[in-house]
């Protein structure tokens, strides 16, 4: 039985008031893991703030580098060493806006791994490349190029995370069917390397994720919690949210 994983990306938002506020508000969570991803700068003061709390924390994405000269990179270690434990890697923005190639998500991945971090593979497809037909092309090559770098061992703390591009931040979500399609795309692909590993990785959805929508997303039988992007900025929405994963109605 996997445990359902519910993550709040705050992206390029917050203040030192923003994180105490919003980490105030946020209730303990039965029977879901939760966790949220402040941007660099908060990392410690959300530490703080969640101490003795069931949220754990995250960081946004990580160096491909574990040391050296590389001005303005934070390694995964460095992360661990402030108390994260899950890390971002390749999600879409990064992609599109930073030019990151799954060349670098497997380098990222492997930092993630040797720091004893989980980390959080995004994978997803724009909408050109839905309507032309290559959506699983285009995530199970993101996602195996992850595969192929790693032996199912090492992979054991992965998390995989389906954010189709074209819905992430516009108010358009895919439909609780098309969702579980990729998904159950995603873990059959997984079995063809570890039966094992395909029935333990946790695969979650993200791309405006809502109370509203939230229930029928998670009562999919390979869709395990949820990346949140705006929603998780709004303390009510993100613990609907969370209620939903653990089958609650949100």
């Amino acid at each position: 039985m996997r445990t359902p994983l519910v993550i709040g990306n705050w992206k390029l938002h917050g203040s030192t008031a923003e994180v105490e506020a919003l980490i105030s508000a946020l209730g303990a969570k039965s029977g879901v893991e939760t966790a949220v991803c402040p941007p660099y700068v908060y990392l410690s003061q959300a530490r703080g703030l969640l101490a003795g709390s069931a949220v754990g924390l995250g960081a946004q994405n990580c160096a491909a580098e574990k040391s050296g000269a590389f001005t303005g990179e934070v390694a995964a270690a460095m992360l661990a060493d402030v108390g994260c434990e899950y890390v971002l890697i390749g999600h879409s923005e990064r992609r599109t806006l930073f030019a990151e190639t799954d060349a670098h998500t497997v380098a990222k991945v492997g930092q993630a791994l040797d720091a004893g971090l989980q980390p959080v593979l995004c994978v997803g497809e724009t909408l050109e490349e839905r309507e032309q037909g290559h959506t699983l092309d285009v995530v199970l090559g993101q996602q195996n190029a992850v595969l192929d770098a790693f032996t199912a061992e090492q992979l054991g703390p992965l998390v995989l995370a389906y954010e189709p591009v074209w819905a992430i931040g516009t108010g358009r979500t895919a439909s609780a069917e098309q969702a579980q399609e990729v998904h159950a795309a995603m873990r059959a692909k997984v079995s063809e390397y570890s039966q094992h590993l395909a029935d333990g990785v946790r695969i979650l959805y993200g791309g405006s994720v809502k109370p509203g929508n939230a229930q029928e997303l998670f009562a999919q039988p390979d869709i395990d919690g949820g990346l949140i992007g705006g929603a998780a900025l709004v303390a009510d929405d993100f613990m609907a949210i969370c209620q939903a994963a653990n089958g609650g109605s949100a």
